[in-house]
């Protein structure tokens, strides 16, 4: 019988397994090229870790290496009930608080191999953690699609360690109680935007004021398996600081809070890069919190072993 330990945790809602002993062997190599041997080789791995009857999809999977860059001293690669993601905020987040409680990590800065680039973390001595995220940029500004059932609707897309659409909520409610019509409409403006240029594009974010005070916007965040963030999206809210920095509305240094649907927040700011191309370097600090060490037993007798697909 298979067995993998896990640390389950949350940032803001939104829930991380961190997989520490007995996930596949990818090898050493760069860990670009180890995500396309998990995806190829190894994906019932993915399914068993994240997918019900273990999991459920919102859960993200988050799998513990070596890195291959010389100047990291861990690496991760992230992984949700469809397939792997180039980045996730949230569960580096949630990566450093489960290694704090596992004792293998003491308060203090450490670089972190992922394969769209290194990020850097900080642990602080009360628990709150910053994360300098990959280099996030604006690649098309006021982009329109044609939605089925809904007509145009207009967006940037944006890189922030994943690619999001992101799309002001014009009036509509990001609440709660309207999780299933923002999910609807999220839904479709992704499918139309992959049908009408954008194939690459598996996040869309919607933004809109907040209705509490000290938040600079609220967001709703699809993500690629069509669960919504309950977080506030930590590659969503670098790719929202791409367009701030582009659009001249948030100054270099300038601090923003990033609120989720559920009213979790992150505090964000950016440094530029690249004025010129766009590129920030955006940081996200918030915390996350452990809530299980447990043990997930493979039986090969089970016929749901490798999770409900």
């Amino acid at each position: 019988m298979k067995q993998i330990r896990v640390i389950d945790s949350h940032t803001g809602g939104e829930p991380t397994r961190l997989v520490v002993e007995g996930g596949p062997d990818l090898g050493d190599g760069p860990l670009e090229g180890r995500v396309q041997i998990f995806r190829e080789t190894f994906d019932r791995y993915r399914s068993a870790i994240v997918n019900e009857p273990r999991g459920s999809d919102t859960v993200v999977g988050a799998l513990l290496c070596e890195p291959h860059r010389a100047d990291c001293s861990i690496g991760v690669i992230f992984f949700n009930n469809v397939g792997f993601l180039g980045m996730c905020g949230h569960g580096t987040l949630g990566l450093v608080a489960s290694l704090a409680h596992a004792g293998r990590l003491a308060p203090k800065r450490l670089r972190i191999d992922t394969p769209v680039g290194p990020v850097d973390a900080e642990l602080f001595a009360d628990g709150q953690i910053e994360v300098a995220n990959v280099p996030s940029y604006r690649r098309a500004q006021g982009v329109t699609v044609e939605v089925a059932g809904i007509g145009p609707v207009s967006g940037d897309v944006a890189w922030g360690g994943n690619w999001f659409f992101l799309v002001d909520a014009l009036g509509r409610r990001i609440s709660l109680s309207d999780v299933e019509s923002l999910t609807d409409f999220t839904w479709r403006v992704r499918q139309a935007l992959n049908a009408q240029g954008f194939p690459e594009v598996d996040h869309v974010e919607l933004f809109g004021p907040s209705p509490n005070e000290g938040a600079d916007c609220r967001n709703f965040v699809l993500c690629p398996g069509k669960a919504y963030d309950r977080s506030p999206c930590g590659t969503g809210t670098s790719a929202k600081l791409a367009c701030l920095a582009a659009d001249g509305t948030l100054a270099e240094g300038e601090p923003w809070i990033q609120e989720s649907v559920i009213g979790s927040a992150f505090n964000a700011s950016f440094r530029w890069l690249d004025r010129s191309l766009g590129k920030i370097a955006p940081t996200i600090s918030g915390r996350a919190h452990v809530i299980a060490e447990s043990t997930l037993l493979l039986d090969a007798a089970d016929p749901f072993c490798w999770g409900i697909r």
